[in-house]
């Protein structure tokens, strides 16, 4: 079976290279509204945004910019001296993100959101808000958005995002045959990452279980010798995003499995396993652009959101 272009996940996936130039060329509109260098932050997000929110944390504590901590949005523990809250939602209108949002205002933190979605719950909580409807979505699952979110905060911090467009595009230009090698006929994905790359490692995994119902994990790349090897054999696969630690490829390969890595960007290395997930919900017969069990936003019922 062929690549099917007709689906809303596959046209969103081909255009993240372009998307992420147009956005990073937006970040003029929006520093001013972005956390402040040495502010010390919380990002918050539920899901891929979650994920995302960790990866941003990492490195804008690595580039010196201030303490970063990312929460999920249930999990966060705002009851420390944070100067400014991120929130990070495609469509605005996940309530865990709401409500928390709603709590942190009444305390006087300041708060910026990115949404996709003008107009939405969110956008009227939040302090500041940056929209980003030029990469809105119609597939459930999240895959634009998301990266292209992430393209504008790592400009934010001083990046040039020039060398993960160039190699997204390179990536996105590949046949599928050629991006895919040694993925297409695997049973299992592992993913391992480090520092800023594990969010992307656990964003990987989400993909291919959203889209393709599929059996993949992740971890930090330096844990997952204790214990989670024990799952390497053949037809499974060890996708490293990022740096590879001494010794891994070696290990991985001894016990039979597949190991993939790439020396690119590890965001474009993220665009390659969206290209793995639209062939693997082909294989299964799935439409990818409605996952089961899944809605665009989740919105709680009162009880539940108390719950």
């Amino acid at each position: 079976m062929s690549e099917n272009s007709s689906s809303h996940l596959h046209n969103e996936v081909f255009g993240q290279a372009g998307d992420w130039a147009g956005v990073v060329g937006r970040l003029p509109e929006f520093a001013a509204k972005l956390p402040r260098p040495g502010a010390r932050v919380a990002v918050i997000g539920c899901g891929t945004s979650f994920y995302m929110a960790q990866a941003y944390a990492t490195l804008r504590e690595q580039a010196g910019l201030g303490e970063t901590d990312a929460f999920a949005a249930t999990e966060a523990r705002l009851s420390r001296a944070y100067d400014e809250v991120l929130a990070i939602t495609r469509s605005g209108t996940t309530t865990e993100v709401v409500d928390l949002l709603q709590q942190v205002s009444e305390r006087g933190i300041p708060t910026v959101a990115i949404v996709a979605t003008p107009g939405t719950p969110v956008t009227e909580v939040a302090d500041e808000v940056v929209v980003l409807p030029e990469v809105d979505e119609k597939s459930v699952v999240q895959t634009r958005f998301a990266t292209s979110t992430l393209a504008l905060l790592r400009a934010s911090l001083g990046e040039d995002l020039g060398g993960a467009i160039a190699d997204a595009r390179a990536v996105l230009a590949e046949s599928e045959d050629d991006a895919l090698t040694g993925l297409g006929d695997a049973e299992q994905v592992t993913f391992v990452g480090r520092g800023w790359t594990v969010g992307l490692a656990e964003e990987a995994a989400l993909k291919l279980r959203e889209s393709a119902q599929f059996w993949s994990e992740s971890y930090p790349a330096m844990e997952y010798r204790h214990g989670p090897i024990s799952i390497a054999a053949p037809g499974r696969v060890v996708w490293a995003l990022g740096e590879v630690p001494d010794g891994l490829r070696e290990q991985v390969e001894a016990a039979g499995a597949w190991f993939e890595s790439r020396p690119v960007d590890a965001l474009a290395e993220l665009v390659r396993v969206h290209r793995l997930c639209l062939l693997k919900a082909r294989q299964q017969g799935l439409d990818a652009d409605n996952p089961r069990n899944l809605t665009r936003s989740v919105i709680l019922t009162e009880s539940a959101a108390r719950a």
